[in-house]
């Protein structure tokens, strides 16, 4: 296994949260494939999904049924995303709202529906419909560690994160799980995550704690560049701790949101070290821009070029592509006397042009570490950012080539 793959941690039962896996045989025989949350009633529900204009029916459905009320389950599919499928797609996702709504006897507007595979096939509702009375059967606090597995597709390694924080005296828990390999570039990629937490929390507090932390997180990670047809992301506050329901933006709610970006950190970070074929986790910085704006598009230059990206796979200290890709970012009035780049501590441009002390060894050093920094020096403003990616190897062309077979 990759060394940068990290065995699953511990994670702690959240009050409120029961989790249940079967194997429906959506896609694979004897594999977890069918994952349901059951929230406790009086859980509030925040969500992200997709930008993705070609999103999939279960993103339209999670949409419309999160906006008439408080969930009481969520259900995830792997193997099939019901994405391209037309106006059949979305009554299948309804169906299948139907299907757990009945065995759990809640309305089909209480289920969020969530699916992830491959595009453009009929989701098969009658696997889904013999799978979910295992899935119910099972419910469980302690269901997470087997949800980490069964909502994985290309993913190697399950991931999920925890947290237990003391606020005031009282104990509060958040717990993630999350799946994502390829098609990453999460903009709210193959990718799904769940959060929850036993705090209580009102609506909108909610959901700025969550755009809050998937800004910082899941929305500066890339794999490939491509984003979704599916992606969501959804944090759950059961309000079933002993803390007090947290109904302003104080001290109380900022531990708790540095929590659960934490959380969603930990978890976008592990979709990168799991990137499909990925052998080197590296965070691109850029440093001294003008905007927000500008020093994500010199990062995702940098992190989406092939050529950078090989160079990375073959521990080659290939400066020239890193340059050439701050050059066509299009940063107007770039003034390339100001830039300086850097491999880790190695300085390679100083002031626009090779360092005068550079040496290709020390380069090469660099570059044979699994996990690097390549970092930006724009020397235009005071506005820093970075964003995570990894390399580009043969193995995630072999992986994507026969992803259908």
């Amino acid at each position: 296994m990759n060394l940068l793959k990290h065995k699953l941690p511990e994670l702690l039962p959240v009050a409120g949260i029961r989790l249940g896996t079967a194997s429906a045989g959506i896609r694979y025989p004897d594999r977890p494939d069918l994952v349901v949350l059951e929230l406790a009633s009086g859980s509030r529900c925040a969500a992200v999904f997709t930008q993705n204009a070609f999103c999939a029916a279960p993103v339209t459905v999670a949409r419309r049924h999160l906006r008439s009320g408080s969930p009481r389950y969520l259900l995830v599919n792997t193997g099939n995303a019901n994405a391209g499928t037309g106006a059949q797609g979305l009554l299948d996702a309804v169906q299948c709202c139907e299907l757990l709504a009945a065995d759990t006897g809640c309305g089909a507007a209480d289920v969020l529906p969530f699916s992830t595979g491959v595009i453009g096939e009929a989701l098969p509702v009658e696997r889904i419909a013999a799978g979910l009375p295992d899935a119910v059967a099972c419910l469980a606090d302690s269901g997470w560690q087997d949800a980490a597995h069964g909502i994985l597709t290309t993913d190697t390694v399950p991931k999920g994160a925890s947290r237990r924080l003391d606020i005031d005296g009282h104990t509060v828990t958040v717990t993630g799980i999350a799946k994502g390999a390829g098609m990453i570039r999460p903009d709210m990629a193959t990718m799904l995550a769940f959060i929850a937490t036993d705090a209580g929390l009102g609506d909108a507090l909610l959901q700025t704690c969550l755009e809050r932390a998937v800004t910082g997180s899941f929305n500066r990670i890339t794999v490939d560049g491509d984003t979704s047809t599916n992606d969501a992301c959804v944090l759950v506050a059961t309000g079933l701790s002993d803390l007090p329901a947290i109904l302003t933006a104080d001290s109380h709610y900022e531990m708790l949101c540095e929590a659960v970006v934490d959380i969603c950190t930990e978890l976008a970070q592990a979709i990168v070290r799991d990137g499909e074929g990925a052998t080197k986790f590296v965070t691109v910085a850029v440093e001294h821009g003008m905007s927000t704006d500008e020093c994500l598009q010199v990062a995702y230059t940098i992190a989406h070029s092939p050529l950078v990206k090989t160079a990375l796979f073959a521990s080659d200290p290939n400066w020239g592509r890193i340059l050439a890709a701050v050059g066509r970012a299009g940063i107007p009035d770039l003034d390339l006397a100001g830039v300086d780049i850097f491999l880790d501590e190695v300085c390679i441009i100083s002031h626009g042009e090779i360092a005068a002390d550079y040496r290709e060894a020390a380069g090469q050093q660099v570059m044979e570490r699994d996990e690097i920094t390549i970092r930006t020096v724009l020397g235009r403003g005071n506005v820093s950012e970075r964003v995570w990616t990894c390399d580009l190897s043969y193995d995630y062309v072999k992986i994507n080539a026969e992803y259908r077979s």
